[in-house]
């Protein structure tokens, strides 16, 4: 039988998975052109499976050493995708490496430190180049006026794939930050072949469905899937 703390994660991730599909017929888009990928740092073994028995298989990490006990605890669970959406710190570089989709990619030097990972492992490293639109201190992320440059030098490696762009806003209403997600949006489409960046990583539990009313194709919620979480450091 579930624990009442599993049936809570699974009942919680099957109504996103619902707010995810109405806001998708609003925008007046498939349900399937938006990746949820539950973020489950500082979440237990058990809560990933709770949600991988709801359908869950896009899961967000932000510390290596974190992810690599859960991953080890829910090998048995087909066709798990992991998404690094934590610092990218040199000395854990051959780890993120081996993420399905890194989200954070903010600087020249993460991008070649990625590169270099992924020629060592073999396998080329789908990524996302990570803006800071609100140009805040706190956050990582590369200013929108630098973005060509870097998106330039990341699609001259070898190893890195570069897929899309990577917001987080600030913790402001949905409204508030609805401009902000609309100018990731429009910074993607006026960079040179933008068909070639189709993924764009934009909102969070509090603003995930306006995030995919303007053009959000992964969102990134975790406390309204998993509950309030205790940092892992």
């Amino acid at each position: 039988m579930a624990s009442r703390a599993a049936t809570r994660v699974t009942t919680s991730y099957a109504a996103v998975r619902d707010r995810v599909a109405a806001a998708c017929r609003r925008a007046g888009r498939a349900a399937d052109t938006v990746r949820l990928v539950a973020v489950s740092k500082g979440m237990t073994a058990k809560a990933l499976r709770a949600a991988a028995n709801e359908g869950a298989r896009d899961f967000g990490e932000n510390y290596v050493q974190e992810w690599q006990a859960k991953r080890d605890a829910i090998a048995d669970v087909a066709a798990v995708s992991w998404h690094f959406i934590g610092r990218i710190q040199r000395n854990k570089a051959a780890a993120i490496a081996e993420f399905g989709l890194v989200h954070s990619v903010a600087d020249v030097r993460a991008a070649r430190v990625l590169d270099v990972a992924a020629e060592r492992r073999g396998a080329p490293l789908c990524v996302l180049l990570q803006v800071n639109l609100a140009a805040e201190s706190t956050k990582g992320g590369v200013a929108a006026a630098d973005l060509p440059s870097l998106l330039d030098s990341a699609r001259r490696l070898s190893w890195v794939r570069v897929l899309g762009l990577m917001t987080i806003p600030p913790p402001f209403a949905p409204e508030a930050v609805r401009p902000l997600f609309a100018a990731l949006r429009t910074l993607r489409d006026r960079q040179e072949e933008p068909q070639g960046l189709p993924e764009l990583s934009m909102g969070m539990s509090a603003d995930f469905e306006v995030a995919i009313e303007e053009g959000a194709t992964l969102v990134r919620v975790g406390t309204a899937i998993f509950g309030p979480r205790k940092e892992v450091t």
